[in-house]
């Protein structure tokens, strides 16, 4: 009987023991799979990411492969636009006569290259005083009693019209008054008024006077136009 019993007993002992055994193994074989399991998924999430970065990165050297070649190509236009200015400016400032009949190796009021004519009809500053100088000139080289030239000297206030990349011509104004002409010879006046280099537009006139002894008096504007600026800048691509 007392066998009987230990058999039982070591029988039991053997399943409990075979049962704790496959317990461990499936514990053991759970604790492999989910650590498979969370290598996989961080090298996934890994890979996820890399191919992300990479992705953006393609992205922005395509950017900026393309800005390369957008620029290389406004360059070499640039240089064939300014082998092409060059040689029409040549042209253009060696002419002779110049825009205005004039010799351009003279020194007359008609006279000069181009260029120089063109920086005299529309001077990059504002310059008041040059102004009322090449007014006066006109007039006492035509003969008349000059009794005064005026106008604002606003340079103060247009130095903030400095140079840029699209300049405006600004309006200067001015007014001139001659005393004791004659009807014809201030026609005359008016005539090289508009034959003058420098744009001159004349507002209003006001005559007073006899027809051998007027006072003319005239309020009129002309311009300057700022430099224009060529800036090189630097991109930034995003």
């Amino acid at each position: 009987m007392s066998r009987l019993v230990n058999r039982k007993g070591i029988n039991k002992m053997a399943k409990a023991q075979a049962l704790t055994t496959k317990r461990l193994e499936i514990s053991k074989a759970n604790a492999q799979i989910v650590g498979v399991a969370a290598a996989a998924a961080f090298v996934t999430i890994f890979c996820l990411f890399a191919f992300k970065a990479e992705f953006s990165q393609n992205r922005y050297n395509a950017r900026v492969t393309t800005a390369k070649e957008k620029a290389h190509h406004q360059l070499q236009n640039n240089i064939q636009t300014s082998e092409k200015l060059s040689k029409s400016y040549k042209k253009f400032d060696s002419q002779d006569p110049n825009i205005i009949n004039g010799n351009p190796s003279g020194t007359g009021d008609n006279d000069g290259r181009n260029s120089k004519l063109i920086l005299n009809a529309l001077p990059s500053a504002y310059d008041f005083p040059a102004l009322a100088s090449s007014i006066e000139k006109i007039l006492t080289n035509g003969g008349f009693n000059v009794t005064k030239v005026s106008g604002i000297d606003n340079q103060l206030s247009q130095q903030s019209n400095a140079n840029s990349p699209n300049p405006q011509a600004v309006s200067m104004p001015f007014s001139f008054e001659v005393s004791n002409a004659n009807y014809a010879s201030l026609g005359q006046l008016m005539a090289k008024l508009q034959q003058s280099i420098r744009p001159i537009q004349v507002d209003s006139i006001d005559l007073s006077g006899g027809a051998t002894s007027m006072t003319l008096t005239v309020n009129a504007h002309t311009y300057f136009q700022p430099a224009k600026n060529v800036n090189i800048t630097k991109k930034v691509v995003k």
